[in-house]
Order: C-alpha cells, then sequence, then structure tokens
C-alpha cells in the first residue's frame, strides 16, 4: 500500500485541478467552460511581459569586447563566431609605449545552435555580453538565425537595469552601460 500512495496522491493533484480548470463554477454548475479557468494565454493576440532576468536573447556591448575569445572557448555549442585585429593604441600615461589592443571585425552568435545556457554572458570579464528579455525574434528560415554584431547592440537597449540580489549572497553587483 505505500508504494501506491504517491501515486494515489499525485492523481488527486491532477484530478482537482482539472476540474477547477474545466468547470470553474464547480459542480454545482456543470457546464464545461474551459476558457474562464484555464490560464492560457492567447499569443499572437495578448502578449505577456517576460519575468525579472529572463533569458530571451544575447545582447552585445561592442565598446566593451575586446575580442578575447572566452566566451567562443566556453560556449558548448560553438555557437560564437568571433574575429578580431591588433591595433595600435595610444601609451595609457604620457611617456609610456604604444600598445596593441584588439579591434572587433566580427561578433556573430548563431542561435539555431545557441541553447541558452549562459555560459557566455558569466564569463565575459569585461561586461560585454548581458539577457535581453526580447523573446520574439524567430525566422522564416534556419539560416537567418545567425545574428550579426549590429543585431545585437541594437538588443542592448531593451537590456533592464540588474535588480539586487538576496542580502547575504555573494554576488557583484553589475551596472548595465548605457
Amino acid at each position: 500500500m505505500s508504494i501506491l500512495a504517491p501515486y494515489i496522491k499525485g492523481l488527486g493533484v491532477t484530478a482537482r485541478t482539472a476540474m477547477r480548470t474545466m468547470f470553474p463554477g464547480g459542480l454545482k454548475r456543470p457546464i464545461p467552460q474551459p476558457s474562464k479557468g484555464a490560464v492560457t494565454v492567447q499569443y499572437p493576440h495578448e502578449k505577456e511581459t517576460p519575468t525579472d532576468r529572463a533569458r530571451g536573447v544575447i545582447s552585445l556591448v561592442e565598446d566593451n569586447c575586446t575580442a578575447c575569445m572566452l566566451c567562443s572557448r566556453s560556449c558548448p555549442d560553438w555557437c560564437i563566431y568571433i574575429e578580431g585585429h591588433k591595433v595600435k593604441a595610444p601609451p595609457r600615461r604620457a611617456g609610456g609605449k604604444a600598445r596593441n589592443v584588439n579591434k572587433l571585425d566580427r561578433f556573430d552568435i548563431d542561435y539555431a545552435l545557441c541553447m541558452y545556457c549562459g555560459i557566455c554572458v558569466e564569463v565575459c570579464p569585461f561586461e560585454a555580453l548581458f539577457w535581453s528579455p526580447e523573446y520574439e525574434y524567430s525566422e522564416p528560415r534556419i539560416a537567418d538565425l545567425l545574428h550579426d554584431k549590429t543585431r545585437l547592440v541594437e538588443w542592448h537597449e531593451t537590456v533592464p537595469d540588474f535588480e539586487e540580489y538576496e542580502s547575504g549572497s555573494q554576488q557583484k553587483v553589475l551596472k548595465v552601460p548605457r
């Protein structure tokens, strides 16, 4: 009997939820009205706002990216493509030596391959990648899901400001560059 108890309890929870959805007025009014009890959003006509810290699409701050390739190397799907070249930059101090810095030429993310794990956002030491809650970017052809840096930069406008973490957390508070 102890083996069947969890299954019976689970079936009871499922039956109660189905009854509340199918008959929102209870069994006193046994006319099924699933549209009144259902919580399904009719998507094309009604749109919900994404929750806080939702993972929609990855946005890029091009000025912060140094083409260090950390995000590309840590991506388990290999869906980030980066190309860059070195340029001479002025010295940091007067009388100093000119230095070489990386200049970003190409930054593409193939969303047909991406599994939205967020490793690239977490590993970026220069705060160049952020999560945007934008989720409507489907394409009729799968080849059009390869998004270049101009489109990734456009999505940065939709990145919300960071919310405070719970008290006692050891996380670094990030600021979204505007």
